[in-house]
């Protein structure tokens, strides 16, 4: 298969606002595809965003400066691509950055000049994809033909999107339905809804547990025997990082569990430390000042027991067998007056409110369902920071006003939503000053326009209708809460999810 075919794919992609038409255009370039299973893999990748070798280990300013001429026809392979970029990323060694460059400008010498685009914004980040997942799905099933729903959880539980179209489009149902829950490969998190009131929450679910919803860093933890792996909601392994949580685990009384959970620092009074104070102990391996304190709400998997299936209330029973007292506080089958209470002791501890889930919910691995709903004091959304405002007055040089976006579940760029500079420390303006430059793509003397990367907790009074931004909504009182390194873009809140806010009384636009 030829790269062109991808790059014109890709294209086609962006320039439609219909999902189906995506989904159309993915499925036809997948069965062209089909019976090349690293074809496949790679093909989806490219579309996804994320070559397959990942980080190759050459910068953006490395890529961006490659001043090479383009083809004249279209010739390179996406096979020939993937093995250029595979090379790239496992050079090595003294004059490896060198050798990088060398081999990038030959791969580029041989693209024209929409192919060299392509690769400039895959290798740079710009063409992050992760919301096109959804679609991405879909079209894996239709070119498969087999239903959306095996695909889905067969991506459930390997995690990884391009292994999953190879299993559709080589093996059908019966590949698909082969996936198992296998210990020491993270699946992708179960995720809630926000909910509009504790009452609202309590009369939609019926039986359900109300639980503290913590300020803390979700984390997913497999034992079999002695071998212990901590993973982010993301997926990325911090095991190394966490000596703490390991050996909490490794001593439970059991042989093999993959628990669910929140992981956070706290003060001597026992309340939460600031969720950034947290996060930094999964990149610092040699800290250990701020030791990590687990909770778990969920058991997947339970001494050669997979529970996925299982409804929350039997898989609630395996947590508090095996977790004893890291199980996160709550009430089961709470009266409203004992839902109430869970969330003044909730807010009381410093937490940001409860979680109130179905009892006879199965675990839904990736989703974000009514099952789960979350109930906050406070509207707060997950945004996506597209450009930022040089500040002025006490904040002059230093990058303030914040430009947000929500996202696009059909695969489009974010929509931009609201700007604030509220809520910004001096310490957050310190950092986002030189993180939002590093990212940039395009600036001036008053505006900074960046990779769409960053995922910012906005908190905020409300929405309404306006034709200033192309959502036709507009935030209310923003104010930033805080920066969200757990999150990737694709997690970020939906347009619609914006839409939502607004007052039932006014007109969806």
């Amino acid at each position: 298969m030829l790269l062109s075919e991808v790059v014109d794919t890709s294209a086609a992609v962006a320039a439609t606002r219909s999902r189906l038409a995506k989904v159309k255009a993915l499925s036809a370039l997948l069965r062209a595809a089909a019976g090349a299973a690293d074809v496949v893999v790679a093909v989806v990748s490219f579309l996804i965003g994320t070559p397959r070798q990942g980080r190759i280990g050459a910068g953006w300013r490395t890529v961006l400066d490659l001043a090479v001429p383009a083809a004249d026809r279209a010739a390179l392979t996406v096979a020939e691509v993937d093995a250029a970029l595979g090379a790239v990323a496992t050079t090595s060694g003294k004059g490896s950055a060198q050798r990088r460059v060398d081999l990038l400008t030959a791969l580029f010498s041989r693209a024209t000049a929409a192919e060299q685009d392509f690769l400039r914004r895959l290798l740079t980040g710009e063409l992050r994809q992760g919301a096109l997942e959804g679609v991405m799905l879909d079209a894996i099933a239709s070119a498969a033909d087999v239903p959306g729903e095996t695909v889905r959880r067969a991506f459930m539980l390997s995690g990884r999107l391009p292994e999953t179209a190879v299993a559709a489009l080589e093996g059908g149902p019966d590949a698909l339905e082969a996936f198992r829950l296998e210990i020491g490969r993270p699946l992708r998190p179960m995720l809630a809804s926000p909910a509009e009131s504790l009452d609202e929450a309590l009369a939609e679910l019926g039986s359900c547990v109300v639980e503290h919803k913590l300020d803390g860093a979700r984390i997913q933890v497999h034992r079999s025997g002695d071998e212990v792996h901590v993973y982010t909601r993301t997926l990325r392994e911090i095991t190394k990082t966490v000596p703490e949580l390991v050996e909490l685990v490794r001593g439970l009384p059991c042989t093999s569990v993959v628990l669910d959970g929140e992981t956070l620092a706290l003060t001597d009074e026992g309340r939460p430390r600031p969720f950034q104070e947290t996060m930094s102990r999964f990149g610092a391996q040699d800290e250990r000042e701020l030791l990590l304190h687990p909770y778990f709400f969920d058991c997947l998997h339970l001494d050669g027991k997979d529970l996925l299936d299982e409804p929350l209330r039997d898989r609630l029973a395996a947590l508090r067998e095996v977790a004893g007292e890291h199980v996160i506080p709550g009430a089961l089958d709470p009266s409203p007056d004992e839902a109430a209470a869970v969330v003044t002791a909730a807010l009381g501890a410093g937490h940001e409110g409860v979680m109130v889930k179905s009892l006879s919910s199965v675990y839904a691995a990736g989703r974000r369902g009514r099952a789960w709903q979350k109930v906050k004091p406070v509207h707060t959304l997950d945004l996506v920071v597209l450009g930022v405002e040089w500040g002025s007055g006490r904040r002059r040089g230093w990058l303030s006003n914040l430009h947000l976006g929500a996202r696009d579940p059909d695969g489009g760029p974010p929509v931009m939503v609201g700007k604030t500079f509220k809520g910004l420390t001096d310490e957050l303006l310190t950092w986002q000053t030189k993180a939002l430059q590093d990212i940039a793509v395009s600036q001036d003397d008053w505006v900074v326009m960046v990779r769409p990367e960053l995922v910012i907790e906005i908190e905020l009074d409300g929405v309404q209708v306006s034709p200033r931004y192309p959502g036709g909504v507009a935030l209310r009182f923003a104010r930033v809460v805080r920066y969200r390194p757990d999150k990737d873009p694709s997690e970020a809140t939906t347009i619609e999810e914006v839409r939502a806010l607004l007052p039932s009384a006014q007109p969806n636009p």
